[in-house]
C-alpha cells in the first residue's frame, strides 16, 4: 500500500512531551487515552503518542540526562523502561499498551531518535538477521547536538538497512501505528536533513507491510526538499519547536505561506504540536484570542493537529477548541489554503470544498482593534454567499460584494461562505 494512503487527512491526536517531556509514564499515557476516548474520538482526534526517551528509567523532565545507561534489547534496540512502563515487563515492549489503546478504538504512536544507540555501538551489540554488529553501521561523526542517545546510522554499510527493518519488525509487533523521527529533518544549520536515513526508514517501513504514519522532525525542513518529503513521509515539520509565545506563533504566518500548496492527502507539512490547556510550565499562556488565531492558521492551512497538554486538565474552553465540528470538516475536507491578503496587520487565508464551501480566515496581527475586509472576488467566489462564523456559530447572513469584520488584537474569525 503506498504510504499516503496512511494518511489521507491530516493526522490528529495527542502527543506527551509539551506536559511531560522525557518523564511520560504508562499511567500518563493511559489516562489521556481515556480521556481521548471519551471526549474527542468522536471528532476524530484518534492517535496517542509517546514522545522522546521512553527507554530511558531515571528521565524526570524536559532536560535530557546525557550519556546514561538506557533500556535496550539484545539487537540494538531500545525498549520500554518497565519502571515507567510497567505493562513492557518480561519482553513485552509496548504491545500491552497498544493493545489498550487500540482496545479504545484509537491509535498509538511513539517517538523515536534518529540512528542508532550509543550504548550499542559502545557494546557493539549484534543487529538481528545478521553477523553485524552495531558498529559497522555507525555513522559516529554524525549525532544529534541536543541529544546523547544515539549515533547515526551510515546509510552506504552493510547492515544499515537491516537494523532500521529490524526497528520496524519490533514496532509492528507492539502495534505501533505512528512513528515521530526526530533529528532527522531539520536544515543544514542544523545537520539536516538526514535524506539517506530516511530513505532507510521509508524501505524498513515499506518492507513490513504495516501501515505505520511517518513523521519527522525537527523543523525547519527545508521547503527545497519539499518533494523528497512528499516522497518519503507523511509529515514534516516546518518549524524547530513550537511553544505558547506569540513571536513564535506571528513567525507560523511566514511559515505556513512558504509551504502554501504543499499539503496533500497523505503528505503534510506539519505546523508542530498546539500547545494548549496544561503544559510544562502550567497553562498556556497564549491569550483566548491567540489560541484561536493558532487553531484558525492550523486547521485552513491542514497541518497536522497533535495537542501538547494533558488532556486531563482542559477547562470547557479549551475543549470547545478541540470539538467544532464546522472548523474540523474544513480541516478535513478543504484544500486549496492560500494567502489572500496580508497589509500591516490584517491577513487573510482562503480555501475551498468540493462542495461549493469557500472558506476565509481573518487574522489581526496587531495590537489594537482592527476592521479587516475581503471582496468575494478575491476568495473566487461571484455571485452571493451565505455566511457563517464557525468559533461562534454566528449567522452573517448573504452577501454579494464583501466580507469584513473587526478582529481584536492577535485574534482571529474564521468564516464558511456557501454560494447561492
Amino acid at each position: 500500500m503506498q504510504h499516503h494512503h496512511f494518511a489521507p487527512t491530516p493526522p490528529m491526536g495527542w502527543n506527551s512531551w509539551d506536559c511531560y517531556g522525557a518523564a511520560v509514564t504508562e499511567k500518563d499515557v493511559r489516562g489521556n487515552a481515556d480521556y481521548m476516548a471519551e471526549h474527542l474520538k468522536d471528532y476524530g482526534w484518534e492517535y496517542v503518542v509517546v514522545d522522546i526517551q521512553w527507554y530511558e528509567p531515571g528521565a524526570v523532565s524536559h532536560v535530557y540526562r546525557p550519556f546514561v545507561r538506557l533500556e535496550t534489547d539484545g539487537y540494538s534496540r531500545l525498549i520500554p523502561a518497565v519502571n515507567r512502563f510497567p505493562s513492557a515487563t518480561g519482553g513485552q515492549g509496548f504491545k500491552p499498551l497498544a493493545d489498550y489503546v487500540h482496545s479504545l478504538g484509537l491509535k498509538f504512536g511513539i517517538h523515536i531518535m534518529r540512528g542508532i544507540p550509543r550504548q550499542a555501538v559502545h557494546d557493539n551489540t549484534p543487529i538481528k538477521g545478521t553477523n553485524i554488529k552495531a558498529r559497522a553501521i555507525a555513522h559516529t561523526c554524525s549525532f544529534c547536538g541536543w541529544n546523547s542517545d544515539m549515533y547515526g546510522v551510515d546509510a552506504s554499510k552493510e547492515g544499515a538497512f537491516d537494523y532500521y527493518r529490524s526497528l520496524m519488525e519490533l514496532y509492528a509487533e507492539w502495534g505501533v501505528d505512528y512513528i515521530k523521527v526526530d533529528d532527522i529533518a531539520d536544515s543544514w544549520l542544523h545537520g539536516g536533513p538526514h535524506l539517506a536515513e530516511i530513505e532507510l526508514i521509508r524501505k524498513a517501513i515499506d518492507s513490513i507491510g504495516r501501515p505505520i504514519v511517518l513523521s519527522l522532525s525537527p523543523g525547519p525542513a527545508p521547503v527545497g526538499h519539499a518533494d523528497f518529503f512528499d516522497a518519503n513521509a507523511n509529515m514534516w515539520r516546518i518549524t524547530d519547536d513550537f511553544w505558547d509565545q506569540w513571536p513564535l506563533l506571528l513567525d507560523m504566518f511566514d511559515r505556513c505561506e512558504t509551504w502554501q500548496g504543499r499539503p496533500k492527502p497523505g503528505s503534510w507539512p506539519d505546523c508542530d504540536m498546539l500547545p494548549l490547556g496544561r503544559i510544562v510550565d502550567g497553562m498556556t499562556k497564549f491569550t483566548h484570542d491567540e489560541q484561536l488565531t493558532l487553531m484558525t492558521l492550523w486547521t485552513i492551512f491542514r497541518s497536522p493537529l497533535m495537542f501538547g497538554g494533558d488532556l486531563r486538565d482542559n477547562d470547557e474552553w479549551t475543549l470547545s477548541l478541540l470539538t467544532n465540528r464546522d472548523v474540523l470538516a474544513m480541516h478535513r475536507d478543504s484544500s486549496g489554503a492560500r494567502k489572500v491578503m496580508r497589509a500591516d496587520d490584517r491577513v487573510v487565508w482562503a480555501a475551498e470544498c468540493d462542495n461549493g464551501e469557500h472558506y476565509a480566515a481573518f487574522f489581526n496581527t496587531g495590537e489594537t482593534e482592527t476592521q479587516v475586509s475581503v471582496s468575494l472576488a478575491d476568495l473566487a467566489i461571484t455571485g452571493q454567499a451565505r455566511v457563517k462564523e464557525l468559533w461562534t456559530g454566528k449567522e452573517i447572513g448573504w452577501l454579494s460584494e464583501s466580507l469584513s469584520s473587526t478582529i481584536p488584537p492577535h485574534g482571529a474569525a474564521l468564516f464558511q461562505l456557501i454560494c447561492e
